[in-house]
């Protein structure tokens, strides 16, 4: 009897629904129920030289990371064990040349003034993800001879007007 007794009261704890803990609540129960022993105090100084042999460890790992970065990056560019050629050297900036850009005319409605859309694509400098982006300029058309849709060449000048800073080369393909 006495057995039958402690199943009766056995089966309602197990019937009963554990408490929902939150996820934090449940990480500080767990950190309450370690037993470490503490660390031994450490001295002003024990601890200055514990943090600048960490600080050299990762330093040394750093510089052998970055010296395997730089002999991927050399051997991606050499492409087959080719040595790169070399770049000339830049034209001094004082010489200048027009920028010349290629985009679509997105409006027409100004006298003599068209706005060009400038797409431009290039990859992340360091994630080489592509990235789109597009720019608008102001172009001076004399003729009024470009439309909206029409895709133009474009080329730097001085500055026409206050936000007017190109002017319409050629009209490369019309719109249909």
């Amino acid at each position: 009897m006495l057995e039958n007794e402690q199943n009766v009261n056995d089966e309602p704890q197990a019937a009963e629904p554990q408490e929902e803990l939150s996820p934090k609540e449940r990480r500080r129960r767990v950190r309450a129920a370690r037993t470490g022993e503490p660390r031994q105090q450490r001295s002003i100084e024990e601890r200055a030289q514990e943090r600048a042999e960490e600080r050299r460890r990762k330093a040394r790992h750093r510089r052998a990371y970055r010296q395997r970065m730089r002999e991927r990056r050399r051997s991606g560019a050499a492409g087959a064990g080719a040595p790169a050629p070399e770049a000339p050297p830049a034209a001094p900036k004082t010489t200048g040349r027009a920028k010349a850009r290629q985009g679509v005319v997105v409006s027409d409605r100004a006298d003599k003034t068209i706005t060009v859309r400038v797409d431009m694509v290039r990859q992340h400098r360091m994630y080489g993800k592509v990235l789109r982006t597009s720019s608008t300029l102001r172009v001076h058309d004399e003729r009024n001879e470009a439309n909206v849709g029409d895709t133009v060449r474009v080329m730097e000048s001085r500055p026409i007007s206050r936000t007017k800073r190109w002017r319409l080369v050629e009209v490369m393909e019309r719109a249909r």
